[in-house]
Protein backbone atom coordinates (compact mmCIF):
# COMPACT_ATOMS: atom_id res chain seq x y z
CA UNK A 1 0.00 0.00 0.00
CA UNK A 2 1.49 3.21 -0.71
CA UNK A 3 1.97 6.59 1.41
CA UNK A 4 1.43 9.90 0.56
CA UNK A 5 1.22 13.13 2.42
CA UNK A 6 -2.31 14.94 2.53
CA UNK A 7 -1.28 18.56 1.91
CA UNK A 8 -0.31 20.92 4.91
CA UNK A 9 -1.71 18.65 7.29
CA UNK A 10 1.58 16.56 7.40
CA UNK A 11 -0.12 13.40 7.80
CA UNK A 12 0.25 10.13 5.96
CA UNK A 13 -2.86 8.98 4.16
CA UNK A 14 -2.61 5.52 2.22
CA UNK A 15 -3.94 5.68 -1.61
CA UNK A 16 -6.65 3.93 -0.16
CA UNK A 17 -9.39 5.07 2.34
CA UNK A 18 -12.00 3.31 3.54
CA UNK A 19 -15.52 5.58 2.99
CA UNK A 20 -18.28 4.19 5.83
CA UNK A 21 -21.04 5.51 3.95
CA UNK A 22 -22.47 1.54 3.37
CA UNK A 23 -21.77 -0.16 6.51
CA UNK A 24 -25.04 0.95 8.36
CA UNK A 25 -26.86 -1.30 5.40
CA UNK A 26 -25.19 -4.50 6.59
CA UNK A 27 -25.10 -6.77 9.81
CA UNK A 28 -23.38 -5.11 12.40
CA UNK A 29 -20.86 -8.35 12.60
CA UNK A 30 -19.93 -8.02 8.69
CA UNK A 31 -19.89 -4.18 9.30
CA UNK A 32 -16.95 -4.58 11.78
CA UNK A 33 -15.11 -7.58 10.07
CA UNK A 34 -15.46 -5.04 6.71
CA UNK A 35 -13.31 -2.04 9.40
CA UNK A 36 -11.32 -4.54 10.13
CA UNK A 37 -10.16 -5.57 6.97
CA UNK A 38 -9.19 -2.64 5.75
CA UNK A 39 -7.40 -1.81 8.25
CA UNK A 40 -5.52 -5.49 8.02
CA UNK A 41 -4.77 -4.54 4.76
CA UNK A 42 -2.83 -1.43 5.70
CA UNK A 43 -6.04 1.32 5.13
CA UNK A 44 -5.34 3.19 8.07
CA UNK A 45 -7.61 6.16 6.98
CA UNK A 46 -11.20 5.51 7.96
CA UNK A 47 -13.71 8.13 6.44
CA UNK A 48 -17.14 8.57 7.93
CA UNK A 49 -19.70 11.24 8.85
CA UNK A 50 -22.34 12.50 11.47
CA UNK A 51 -24.70 11.95 8.72
CA UNK A 52 -24.26 8.35 7.80
CA UNK A 53 -26.62 6.51 9.76
CA UNK A 54 -25.10 4.91 12.31
CA UNK A 55 -21.76 4.55 10.65
CA UNK A 56 -19.90 6.49 13.13
CA UNK A 57 -21.22 4.03 16.02
CA UNK A 58 -19.90 1.10 13.50
CA UNK A 59 -16.95 2.51 13.46
CA UNK A 60 -16.30 2.93 17.06
CA UNK A 61 -17.21 -0.89 17.40
CA UNK A 62 -14.84 -1.62 15.15
CA UNK A 63 -12.59 0.39 17.25
CA UNK A 64 -12.17 -2.05 20.09
CA UNK A 65 -9.38 -3.96 20.19
CA UNK A 66 -7.16 -1.96 17.28
CA UNK A 67 -4.38 0.19 18.01
CA UNK A 68 -5.53 3.82 17.83
CA UNK A 69 -2.62 5.51 17.32
CA UNK A 70 -2.04 3.59 13.91
CA UNK A 71 -5.25 4.84 12.69
CA UNK A 72 -6.68 8.22 11.23
CA UNK A 73 -10.11 8.93 12.14
CA UNK A 74 -11.74 11.69 9.35
CA UNK A 75 -15.65 12.37 9.96
CA UNK A 76 -17.91 14.80 8.20
CA UNK A 77 -20.54 17.64 9.77
CA UNK A 78 -22.46 19.62 8.13
CA UNK A 79 -22.16 23.65 8.88
CA UNK A 80 -24.06 24.88 12.22
CA UNK A 81 -26.43 27.88 12.87
CA UNK A 82 -24.10 28.01 16.18
CA UNK A 83 -21.00 27.57 17.50
CA UNK A 84 -22.59 25.99 20.33
CA UNK A 85 -24.21 23.66 17.83
CA UNK A 86 -20.89 22.63 16.12
CA UNK A 87 -19.66 21.88 19.71
CA UNK A 88 -22.27 19.61 20.18
CA UNK A 89 -22.06 17.61 17.14
CA UNK A 90 -18.45 17.19 17.75
CA UNK A 91 -18.74 16.04 21.23
CA UNK A 92 -21.31 13.19 19.92
CA UNK A 93 -19.27 12.46 17.26
CA UNK A 94 -16.00 11.55 19.73
CA UNK A 95 -18.79 9.90 21.75
CA UNK A 96 -20.30 7.63 19.25
CA UNK A 97 -16.64 6.46 18.04
CA UNK A 98 -15.54 6.01 21.58
CA UNK A 99 -12.33 8.53 20.90
CA UNK A 100 -10.56 11.34 21.97
CA UNK A 101 -9.26 13.34 19.37
CA UNK A 102 -10.95 13.33 15.56
CA UNK A 103 -7.67 13.38 13.51
CA UNK A 104 -9.13 15.35 10.27
CA UNK A 105 -12.55 16.96 10.44
CA UNK A 106 -14.21 17.82 7.58
CA UNK A 107 -17.04 20.58 7.43
CA UNK A 108 -19.76 18.65 5.38
CA UNK A 109 -21.59 19.33 1.91
CA UNK A 110 -20.75 23.21 1.32
CA UNK A 111 -22.60 22.81 -2.30
CA UNK A 112 -23.97 26.52 -2.22
CA UNK A 113 -23.31 29.93 -1.18
CA UNK A 114 -25.95 29.70 1.30
CA UNK A 115 -23.80 26.80 3.27
CA UNK A 116 -20.55 28.27 2.44
CA UNK A 117 -21.62 31.41 4.20
CA UNK A 118 -23.07 29.22 6.82
CA UNK A 119 -19.72 27.95 7.55
CA UNK A 120 -18.17 31.06 7.66
CA UNK A 121 -20.14 32.62 9.78
CA UNK A 122 -18.28 34.66 12.69
CA UNK A 123 -18.63 33.49 16.02
CA UNK A 124 -20.59 29.78 14.23
CA UNK A 125 -19.01 26.28 12.95
CA UNK A 126 -15.43 27.67 12.26
CA UNK A 127 -15.08 29.17 15.55
CA UNK A 128 -16.07 26.08 17.43
CA UNK A 129 -13.63 23.85 15.19
CA UNK A 130 -10.72 25.72 16.26
CA UNK A 131 -11.33 26.22 20.00
CA UNK A 132 -11.92 21.98 19.44
CA UNK A 133 -8.25 22.09 17.44
CA UNK A 134 -6.88 23.88 20.38
CA UNK A 135 -8.47 21.76 22.90
CA UNK A 136 -7.22 18.74 21.29
CA UNK A 137 -10.33 16.99 20.03
CA UNK A 138 -10.11 17.65 16.16
CA UNK A 139 -6.53 17.43 14.43
CA UNK A 140 -6.94 19.07 10.96
CA UNK A 141 -9.47 20.92 9.38
CA UNK A 142 -11.03 20.59 5.75
CA UNK A 143 -14.53 20.48 3.68
CA UNK A 144 -16.31 18.46 1.37
CA UNK A 145 -18.44 19.56 -1.88
CA UNK A 146 -20.79 18.06 -4.07
CA UNK A 147 -20.99 21.80 -5.41
CA UNK A 148 -20.03 23.72 -8.38
CA UNK A 149 -16.45 24.36 -9.90
CA UNK A 150 -16.46 28.01 -9.07
CA UNK A 151 -18.06 27.22 -5.28
CA UNK A 152 -14.87 24.88 -4.39
CA UNK A 153 -12.45 26.81 -5.71
CA UNK A 154 -13.86 30.13 -3.89
CA UNK A 155 -14.49 27.99 -0.36
CA UNK A 156 -10.32 26.96 -1.36
CA UNK A 157 -9.17 30.32 -1.31
CA UNK A 158 -10.87 30.69 2.05
CA UNK A 159 -7.67 29.57 3.21
CA UNK A 160 -9.78 28.47 6.27
CA UNK A 161 -8.97 24.93 5.47
CA UNK A 162 -6.93 21.96 4.88
CA UNK A 163 -7.87 19.43 2.77
CA UNK A 164 -10.70 19.05 0.01
CA UNK A 165 -13.03 16.03 -0.23
CA UNK A 166 -14.53 16.34 -3.82
CA UNK A 167 -15.88 14.58 -6.77
CA UNK A 168 -13.54 14.13 -9.58
CA UNK A 169 -13.00 10.78 -11.88
CA UNK A 170 -12.06 10.16 -15.56
CA UNK A 171 -15.28 10.29 -16.54
CA UNK A 172 -16.58 13.65 -14.76
CA UNK A 173 -13.16 15.64 -15.52
CA UNK A 174 -14.95 19.32 -14.66
CA UNK A 175 -12.98 19.71 -10.77
CA UNK A 176 -9.43 19.71 -12.68
CA UNK A 177 -8.77 22.83 -11.38
CA UNK A 178 -9.65 22.21 -8.03
CA UNK A 179 -6.86 19.51 -8.35
CA UNK A 180 -4.42 22.30 -9.41
CA UNK A 181 -5.53 25.02 -6.94
CA UNK A 182 -4.98 22.06 -4.48
CA UNK A 183 -1.45 21.86 -5.39
CA UNK A 184 -0.53 25.42 -4.89
CA UNK A 185 -1.89 25.85 -1.91
CA UNK A 186 -0.39 22.21 -0.72
CA UNK A 187 -3.98 21.16 0.24
CA UNK A 188 -4.80 17.42 0.91
CA UNK A 189 -7.27 15.64 -1.84
CA UNK A 190 -9.31 13.22 -0.76
CA UNK A 191 -11.30 11.48 -3.92
CA UNK A 192 -14.96 10.32 -2.85
CA UNK A 193 -16.20 7.19 -4.30
CA UNK A 194 -14.09 7.12 -7.73
CA UNK A 195 -15.65 3.42 -8.37
CA UNK A 196 -19.87 4.14 -7.73
CA UNK A 197 -20.16 7.75 -8.11
CA UNK A 198 -17.21 7.18 -11.20
CA UNK A 199 -19.39 5.39 -12.98
CA UNK A 200 -20.57 2.05 -11.21
CA UNK A 201 -17.50 0.56 -12.25
CA UNK A 202 -17.96 -2.52 -10.02
CA UNK A 203 -20.58 -3.66 -12.59
CA UNK A 204 -19.28 -2.18 -15.67
CA UNK A 205 -21.39 -2.49 -19.27
CA UNK A 206 -19.55 -5.26 -21.36
CA UNK A 207 -18.21 -2.62 -24.10
CA UNK A 208 -16.09 -1.09 -21.42
CA UNK A 209 -14.73 -4.05 -20.11
CA UNK A 210 -13.48 -4.24 -23.36
CA UNK A 211 -12.43 -0.75 -24.26
CA UNK A 212 -10.23 -1.61 -20.76
CA UNK A 213 -8.71 -4.89 -20.95
CA UNK A 214 -6.60 -6.10 -20.15
CA UNK A 215 -7.18 -3.83 -16.94
CA UNK A 216 -10.58 -3.66 -15.40
CA UNK A 217 -12.25 -0.44 -15.44
CA UNK A 218 -11.85 -0.31 -11.72
CA UNK A 219 -8.29 -0.43 -11.72
CA UNK A 220 -7.84 2.16 -15.23
CA UNK A 221 -10.00 4.64 -13.32
CA UNK A 222 -7.84 4.34 -10.06
CA UNK A 223 -4.44 4.70 -12.53
CA UNK A 224 -6.46 7.71 -13.73
CA UNK A 225 -6.57 9.43 -10.27
CA UNK A 226 -3.29 8.35 -8.75
CA UNK A 227 -1.07 9.14 -11.45
CA UNK A 228 -1.63 12.55 -10.15
CA UNK A 229 0.72 13.55 -7.29
CA UNK A 230 -1.46 16.19 -6.56
CA UNK A 231 -4.22 13.46 -5.63
CA UNK A 232 -4.03 12.17 -1.60
CA UNK A 233 -6.48 9.33 -1.62
CA UNK A 234 -9.12 7.52 -3.18
CA UNK A 235 -12.32 6.12 -1.00
CA UNK A 236 -13.44 2.79 -1.35
CA UNK A 237 -17.39 2.35 0.20
CA UNK A 238 -16.85 -1.29 1.16
CA UNK A 239 -19.54 -2.89 2.60
CA UNK A 240 -18.02 -6.21 2.84
CA UNK A 241 -14.94 -7.48 3.58
CA UNK A 242 -14.34 -9.08 0.20
CA UNK A 243 -15.29 -5.47 -1.57
CA UNK A 244 -11.72 -4.60 -1.38
CA UNK A 245 -10.17 -7.13 -3.92
CA UNK A 246 -10.93 -5.08 -7.19
CA UNK A 247 -8.67 -2.22 -5.56
CA UNK A 248 -5.88 -3.98 -4.53
CA UNK A 249 -3.63 -4.47 -7.73
CA UNK A 250 -3.24 -1.36 -7.96
CA UNK A 251 -2.78 0.37 -4.45
CA UNK A 252 0.92 0.31 -5.17
CA UNK A 253 1.19 1.70 -8.73
CA UNK A 254 1.32 5.43 -8.22
CA UNK A 255 3.79 6.28 -11.08
CA UNK A 256 2.80 8.12 -14.51
CA UNK A 257 0.77 6.21 -16.88
CA UNK A 258 2.30 3.23 -18.92
CA UNK A 259 2.52 3.18 -22.51
CA UNK A 260 -0.25 0.29 -22.03
CA UNK A 261 -2.32 2.73 -19.87
CA UNK A 262 -2.15 5.26 -22.50
CA UNK A 263 -3.43 3.08 -25.06
CA UNK A 264 -6.49 2.58 -22.80
CA UNK A 265 -7.11 6.36 -22.14
CA UNK A 266 -6.53 6.77 -26.47
CA UNK A 267 -9.39 4.40 -27.08
CA UNK A 268 -11.73 5.83 -24.26
CA UNK A 269 -11.39 8.78 -26.00
CA UNK A 270 -12.05 7.86 -29.24
CA UNK A 271 -15.43 6.37 -28.29
CA UNK A 272 -16.12 10.17 -27.30
CA UNK A 273 -14.68 11.97 -30.08
CA UNK A 274 -17.17 9.18 -31.98
CA UNK A 275 -20.19 10.63 -30.86
CA UNK A 276 -19.24 13.92 -32.96
CA UNK A 277 -21.73 16.86 -33.08
CA UNK A 278 -23.80 15.20 -29.93
CA UNK A 279 -20.93 15.15 -27.61
CA UNK A 280 -21.06 17.65 -24.94
CA UNK A 281 -17.73 19.09 -23.44
CA UNK A 282 -19.19 20.09 -20.29
CA UNK A 283 -18.44 23.84 -20.26
CA UNK A 284 -21.05 24.77 -18.61
CA UNK A 285 -21.64 27.89 -20.84
CA UNK A 286 -24.98 26.27 -21.37
CA UNK A 287 -26.18 27.67 -17.66
CA UNK A 288 -28.35 29.43 -16.63
CA UNK A 289 -31.00 27.36 -17.45
CA UNK A 290 -34.71 29.21 -16.80
CA UNK A 291 -36.04 25.84 -16.01
CA UNK A 292 -33.37 24.90 -13.78
CA UNK A 293 -32.57 22.00 -16.01
CA UNK A 294 -28.70 20.71 -14.99
CA UNK A 295 -27.72 20.56 -18.82
CA UNK A 296 -24.12 19.71 -18.23
CA UNK A 297 -24.68 16.46 -16.29
CA UNK A 298 -28.01 15.55 -18.35
CA UNK A 299 -25.51 15.59 -21.49
CA UNK A 300 -22.54 14.24 -19.38
CA UNK A 301 -24.61 10.92 -18.33
CA UNK A 302 -25.68 10.74 -21.95
CA UNK A 303 -22.32 10.85 -23.23
CA UNK A 304 -21.45 7.59 -21.07
CA UNK A 305 -24.92 6.33 -22.38
CA UNK A 306 -24.04 6.64 -26.10
CA UNK A 307 -20.27 6.41 -25.71
CA UNK A 308 -19.86 3.70 -23.63
CA UNK A 309 -23.10 1.64 -23.10
CA UNK A 310 -23.53 3.24 -19.52
CA UNK A 311 -27.27 3.03 -19.03
CA UNK A 312 -27.57 1.59 -16.06
CA UNK A 313 -24.95 4.50 -14.68
CA UNK A 314 -26.74 6.99 -16.29
CA UNK A 315 -29.90 5.62 -15.30
CA UNK A 316 -28.65 5.45 -10.81
CA UNK A 317 -27.35 9.12 -11.38
CA UNK A 318 -30.20 10.74 -13.58
CA UNK A 319 -33.23 9.92 -11.39
CA UNK A 320 -31.47 11.46 -8.56
CA UNK A 321 -31.96 14.63 -10.05
CA UNK A 322 -34.60 16.60 -8.80
CA UNK A 323 -34.30 14.53 -5.71
CA UNK A 324 -31.17 15.29 -4.48
CA UNK A 325 -31.71 18.80 -2.74
CA UNK A 326 -28.42 20.76 -3.12
CA UNK A 327 -25.91 17.62 -3.13
CA UNK A 328 -27.32 17.08 -6.99
CA UNK A 329 -29.10 20.32 -8.35
CA UNK A 330 -31.45 21.06 -10.75
CA UNK A 331 -34.16 19.24 -12.69
CA UNK A 332 -34.55 16.38 -15.34
CA UNK A 333 -34.35 17.07 -19.38
CA UNK A 334 -37.97 16.42 -19.80
CA UNK A 335 -38.53 20.39 -18.20
CA UNK A 336 -36.87 22.15 -21.77
CA UNK A 337 -39.26 24.23 -22.98
CA UNK A 338 -37.28 24.62 -26.41
CA UNK A 339 -37.02 28.18 -25.21
CA UNK A 340 -33.47 28.05 -26.59
CA UNK A 341 -31.87 30.77 -24.64
CA UNK A 342 -28.81 27.87 -23.87
CA UNK A 343 -28.17 27.56 -27.55
CA UNK A 344 -26.18 30.76 -28.41
CA UNK A 345 -23.94 30.15 -25.24
CA UNK A 346 -23.08 26.70 -26.42
CA UNK A 347 -19.84 26.76 -28.21
CA UNK A 348 -20.01 23.39 -29.95
CA UNK A 349 -23.17 24.26 -31.38
CA UNK A 350 -25.03 21.47 -30.07
CA UNK A 351 -28.93 21.21 -30.59
CA UNK A 352 -29.36 20.91 -26.28
CA UNK A 353 -33.42 20.39 -26.38
CA UNK A 354 -33.11 17.53 -28.87
CA UNK A 355 -30.01 16.04 -26.57
CA UNK A 356 -32.13 16.42 -23.34
CA UNK A 357 -34.87 14.59 -24.51
CA UNK A 358 -32.73 11.85 -25.91
CA UNK A 359 -31.15 11.59 -22.30
CA UNK A 360 -34.74 11.43 -21.02
CA UNK A 361 -35.88 8.64 -23.52
CA UNK A 362 -32.62 6.79 -22.43
CA UNK A 363 -32.50 7.38 -18.82
CA UNK A 364 -36.20 8.12 -17.28
CA UNK A 365 -37.26 5.78 -14.83
CA UNK A 366 -38.23 5.20 -10.58
CA UNK A 367 -36.53 8.76 -9.14
CA UNK A 368 -33.56 7.49 -7.31
CA UNK A 369 -32.19 8.84 -4.18
CA UNK A 370 -29.34 9.69 -1.70
CA UNK A 371 -27.89 7.12 0.83
CA UNK A 372 -28.36 9.60 3.42
CA UNK A 373 -30.69 12.43 3.73
CA UNK A 374 -27.90 14.53 5.70
CA UNK A 375 -30.45 16.24 7.67
CA UNK A 376 -28.77 16.97 10.67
Amino acid sequence: MKFRRFGKTGLRLPVFTFGAMRIPGVPEEQAVATVRRAVALGINHLETARGYGTSEVLIGKALAGLDRDDLIITTKIPPQESASEMRRCIEESLSRMGIRRIDNLDVHGINNPDLLGLALKPGGSLAAIRRARDEGLVGHVGFSTHGPLELILETMRTGEFESVNLHYFYFNQRNAPVIRLAEEMDMGVLIISPTDKGGQLFNPPPLLAELTAPYTPIAIAHRFLLADPAITTLTIGAAHPDHFDAHLAVADQDGPLTDAEQAVFARLEARLAALGGTRCTLCHECLPCPEQINIPEVLRLRNLGRAFEMEDFGRYRYNMIGNGSHWLWGQQGDHCTDCGECLPRCPEGLKIPELLRDAHALFSGEKGKRLWSHTD
